[in-house]
């Protein structure tokens, strides 16, 4: 189906709203939300393409008049008109782009930085910041699940779930290594230092159908959970370790209120890794994983962020790069996020 067949659209639309009706619908209440979701999106897109549409139309109607008799007034007012549907075409084109079976899902992101200590740890932090920045700018909300603190700065690891609509069909693009190249503010001889940090983002699986665990296969850990103080500190042994024994698979939370909570939130994680992993590896059941490591080569980034001795950062899957770091690290992160989806589209 074409991403504009509106017919056939409103089409689908028309037999899953009938299919709501019918007496057995919310029985399966696994079953019957997914639907509703769909049937969400629809209305969405339809909605959306039928509101530019009638724009278009009024544009039109506008410049007609224009070209019988000039008013200067009406001319301002289809230029502002003219860059608004711009915008909402660009917007209505990305939403084309999300084609994935997860897309719409919530992504959880977790954050490693590579050897080198202190720089690298610090990079990681940066990173941290900078998605959350991009979050709450595009309208998404951040809930830290898991975070280890540097020795002297930065930190050692952080997992955090972005919540909202197509938060993980922007954010997959970003999965690799990040490559850092700055004056180090920890070298007392101003040297240039190059540090890495991975990104690793896996949608959010919270449907039981999914992935089924055998609870044999786990090894289940609590501990008092440590970190910075504030957000990163709980003071009970609440905090929750799962390590799916056949792969060797290990997640954890610590900043929910209560053991249980943590508990139910690293097995949504853990789901979500398992099923990445049985999609990498082409499997049909979890007792057939091999759980082999793997880990992104340092070396091998996807991006690099340069702040001396000239400012650029640059995309090397798709050549995209701006030479305004300060904003990218603000959290403008759009237009490498597009140009991503736009490629991935391409190659399809």
């Amino acid at each position: 189906m074409s991403p504009f067949d509106i017919p056939s659209k409103q089409n689908e639309l028309k037999n899953l709203e009938k299919e709501t009706l019918d007496s057995n619908f919310w029985n399966n209440p696994s079953y019957s939300s997914k639907i509703l979701a769909k049937i969400k999106g629809l209305k969405s897109k339809i909605e959306a393409y039928t509101l530019v549409q009638s724009e278009f139309r009024t544009i039109q109607e506008m410049n007609s008049l224009l070209l019988q008799e000039v008013d200067e007034e009406m001319a301002k007012e289809l230029i502002a008109d003219t860059t608004k549907l711009e915008n909402k075409l660009e917007t209505l084109e990305v939403s084309t782009l999300f084609s994935g079976k997860y897309d719409t899902n919530n992504a959880i992101v977790s954050l490693h930085p590579g050897a080198g200590g202190t720089e690298a740890q610090d990079w990681a932090e940066m990173l941290y910041r900078m998605y959350s920045r991009w979050a709450n700018t595009n309208g998404y909300h951040v809930k830290e699940i898991d975070y280890l603190e540097g020795e002297e700065a930065g930190l050692k690891s952080v997992t955090f779930v972005v919540e909202g609509e197509y938060a993980y069909g922007y954010l997959k693009g970003e999965m690799g290594v990040h490559r850092l190249v700055r004056i180090s503010p920890f070298d007392a001889g101003g040297r240039r230092h190059t540090s890495f940090a991975s990104v690793e983002v896996l949608p959010e699986i919270t449907e039981d159908s999914e992935i089924q665990i055998n609870p044999d296969d786990l090894r289940i850990d609590t501990y008092r959970a440590s970190g910075a103080g504030g957000q990163h500190i709980n003071k009970t042994s609440s905090a929750v370790r799962i390590t799916h024994i056949p792969t060797n698979i290990v997640v954890a939370c610590q900043t929910e209120r209560s053991q249980i909570q943590n508990r139910e939130t690293a097995m949504h994680m853990l789901k979500s890794k398992l099923l990445d992993l049985k999609e990498k590896e082409h499997k049909e059941k979890i007792e057939d994983l091999k759980g082999e490591q793997r880990e992104i080569a340092w070396g091998s980034q996807i991006r690099s962020y340069v702040f001396c001795p000239y400012t650029l950062v640059k995309d090397h899957r798709t050549g995209y790069e701006v030479g305004n770091v300060d904003a990218v690290m603000n959290g403008d992160l759009n237009g490498f996020m597009i140009s991503y989806l736009r490629k991935e589209v391409e190659h399809k």
